[in-house]
Order: C-alpha cells, then structure tokens, then sequence
C-alpha cells in the first residue's frame, strides 16, 4: 500500500481502459465486477473500495446488467456524462461486433458437420449452466421457507399456469411489499457490505472526495435528461413505426427488447425466459435450438449475457428476410444494433438520472423487501428455463422420439465440471463442444 495518491487520469486515457475492459470481460457478472475491483479499486485506485461498493449496491437494485451499469457509473463519477457513455458502450459494442460476426457465421455455416458437431455438444452444456445459474442465485436468496415458496410459486406458476413472466415480477414483488411491511427480516437480505472495506492506499475518488458538481443533484439537469431520454427513444421507434409499420418485425423487436430491459431483475437468466416466450412462442424470430445456440455464444463472449438479445435479432431478421432475401447479413446486423440500442438505452438513463440522487448520500443501498422477493422468483423461473432446454436436447423430437443418451452424457460431465469440479463456463463449453465434435464425428 502507498500513501502517494495517483495520477490524474484524462478522458482518453479513461477510453483505452474501457476498451480493454470490454474486450476482456469473460465470466458473467461475477467475474466482470472482480474484474473492475481488481483494475480500478486495487491496481489503478480510481476509486476506493467504499465508493465503489456504494455504486455496486445501485446497480443491484436496478433491472438490467449491473455489471455494465457499474462501469457506466464510475465512468460517469469520473468524467460526466460523456465518460459514462464510454464506460458502458465500450462494455457493450466489443461483444455486439462479435456476437453479429459469429452469428452471420451461425447462420451461413452452422449446418456444416465440425459446427453441427461443436454446436451439439454446447447444448447440454447450456443446459448445465442454466441449472448452475439457478443454484447460484438460490444460495444466496433463498435463505428461509418463505423466501422458498416464493421461488415454488414462480416455478408452478410459468410452468403449470403458463403465467406471463411480467405478471410473475408484479406478483413477487407484491407479495416481497406485504412481507416487509409484515416480517421484514424474512425479505432483507442486504446488498454487498460496506462496513469493513480494505484500503489500498488513497484513490482519485476517494471515501471523503467531494461529490463533483456534475454529480449533484439538480432539477433542471433531471428534466433534461428525461426528455433526451425520451427523444433517443421515440425518434427510433417513431421511425421504425414510419418505415415498416407497428407490426414490422423490427418495430416489435424494439418494443419487446424495451420491455424485456426493464424486466431484468436478477440478472441476464431471469428475463431469459420471458425473451424465450416471446421470441420462440410468440413471434418465432427463431426455434428453441437456435435459442439454447445463442446461450451458448452469449457465454463464450466477452460482455452482459444479456447480449443474447443481439443473437436473437440478428437471426430474427435474417430468417423474417426483413430487408428481402439478397440483403440477409444486413438485416441480422441491422436488428442487432437496434436492439441493443433499446435493450441498454434504460441502462444508460438509470445511471445519469439516478447517480446524484445515490451520491447525495454514502449511507448504503439495500435491496428492498419487493426486489428481494423478486430475486426469489427468479430462481423458479430459471429452474423452468432449464427443464425447457433439457426438454430440447434429451428429446429433439419430442417425447413419443427417442431418448439422446450421447447428449445425457455429455450435460452429466458438465454438471460434474460446474459442480464438483467448480470449472469455469468457457472451460465447460469448450471440453464439451469437443465431446459433441466427437459424437457427431463417430
């Protein structure tokens, strides 16, 4: 530890980093914040430890990719409006390039037999993460019997019912509002303490650094801001609207995308199911082969799962021909930007709305009684996203087909990766994409 504080650091210094950043960013949100500690809490001392798990616990509480918020925060904190934009876009366009190249890639050569074999062996292994995801989530929410019948609830309820994911984040939420007015100690689990942090030396933002001008709170700055928001909103959808009608295919994947951002409570799993009933069931942008595909391309690239999103519009226009059958690439690139220009718009406008409001004080952020029952739910509608994938994978064609034991072998050797073996998702994804090769192959 030093006692000498660091350097100043400039916007464009700020941008290489978060560049780098997004190229790197493998692990899911776990990883992505350990990440950001490491390199801005431990190693650059941007910020200190205190401050930056002030504005991790705001971005828990927020629907959407906390880990992209967090970035889009500090860069935010440290250098107004402009740095926050940098912060996050930078977090999100590496894996949106990406994901559009492999998903031209998915959709021109997917049939060939190595992809057909490598494509295989991913499916079970999604089917594995999802469940892991769902162990995860519950370890750390479900913590008493009401908590779990919370999660039961869900389960029967988008399982048995076919219950809309929505009204499932209204009901949980309801039910997590009486239980805090009624047993608020069953429904306070608490965010990321902040009691005891370490200390790394002093930070350019430090625990007693003044909050910046740009960072308090003032009406006038609030009412502008919601009426850019509302300009970078209506002005793509007007168009859209404009161009191909209300009930064009990019119109209504930019009005369900915008709806699915502000349901991503709990993280990327949780709305996974509500884009898997929509974009499957209902507008059958794709099948749910290429949905368990995308998962997969989701986890082996770098950024929020919930890039997902730029997978499904891609194949959605591509299939749906949106731009005619001689301009297929650029309407899979078209409907992936779009959709994830309204699938993070939200996340950006949370941000620099709601930042001074949560720097006017460094008291802690907790998760309140609604959110904590919603992450409950959660983890019952994860649970029925896994049994949906395994489902598609053990029996591709239906019950009344044959039993895929080569694919049951290859989910149980990613269980005992993730499990016991504690493995990391890349490395799951890869020894069991080999193991597909190898089946396919044979």
């Amino acid at each position: 530890m030093t006692d000498k504080p660091p350097q100043p650091v400039s916007l464009a210094q700020a941008f290489w980093f978060w560049l780098k950043l997004g190229l790197v960013s493998f692990g899911g949100p776990a990883g992505q914040i350990a990440l950001m500690h490491q390199e801005l809490v431990e190693r650059r001392r941007w910020i200190s430890e205190r401050r930056f798990l002030h504005a991790l616990n705001y971005c828990m509480l927020l629907p959407g990719p906390e880990a992209q918020q967090l970035a889009t925060y500090i860069g935010w904190l440290m250098h107004r409006t402009w740095g926050g934009v940098i912060a996050g876009g930078l977090f999100v366009l590496p894996s949106l390039l990406l994901l559009i190249a492999l998903s031209w890639l998915y959709m021109s050569v997917g049939e060939t037999p190595a992809v057909a074999g490598l494509l295989y062996g991913i499916k079970p292994a999604v089917t594995a993460i999802v469940v892991h995801a769902a162990h995860r989530i519950g370890s750390r929410t479900l913590k008493n019997p009401w908590l779990l019948a919370v999660a039961a609830g869900a389960f029967v309820a988008i399982f048995a019912l076919q219950v809309p994911f929505p009204l499932i984040v209204l009901g949980a939420g309801l039910l997590g509002w009486l239980g805090g007015r009624w047993r608020p100690e069953l429904f306070s689990l608490g965010g990321h303490s902040g009691g005891n942090p370490h200390s790394y030396g002093p930070a350019l933002v430090d625990d007693h650094t003044p909050t910046p001008s740009h960072a308090r709170f003032k009406l006038h700055r609030l009412l502008v801001l919601l009426v850019i928001a509302a300009v970078l909103w209506c002005v793509p959808m007007a168009t859209l609207t404009a161009l191909f009608g209300w009930h064009g295919t990019l119109t209504q994947m930019a009005w369900f995308f915008t709806k699915a951002a502000l349901l991503t409570f709990g993280g990327a799993y949780a709305v996974l199911p509500y884009i898997y009933q929509g974009a499957v069931n209902h507008y059958g942008w794709l099948n749910p082969g290429q949905m368990i595909d995308g998962l997969a391309l989701g986890e082996s690239t770098p950024g929020p799962l919930i890039m997902v999103v730029a997978f499904v519009a891609f194949v959605g226009g591509y299939g749906k021909q949106v731009f005619g059958p001689d301009a297929l690439f650029l309407a899979g690139a078209v409907a992936a930007c779009l959709v994830t220009w309204f699938t993070f718009l939200p996340s950006f406008l949370f941000i620099l709305i709601g930042g001074p409001l949560v720097e006017s004080t460094h008291g802690q952020v907790r998760f309140t009684a609604p959110l904590t029952a919603i992450s409950a739910a959660v983890v019952g509608v994860i649970v029925n996203l896994a049994l949906f994938f395994a489902y598609h994978v053990l029996w591709p064609e239906g019950f009344a087909g044959q039993f895929d034991w080569a694919s049951a072998l290859i989910a149980l050797w990613a269980f005992i990766a993730l499990f016991p073996l504690k493995r990391g998702v890349i490395e799951v994804l890869a020894s069991c994409a080999l193991l597909g090769l190898a089946v396919h192959l044979w």
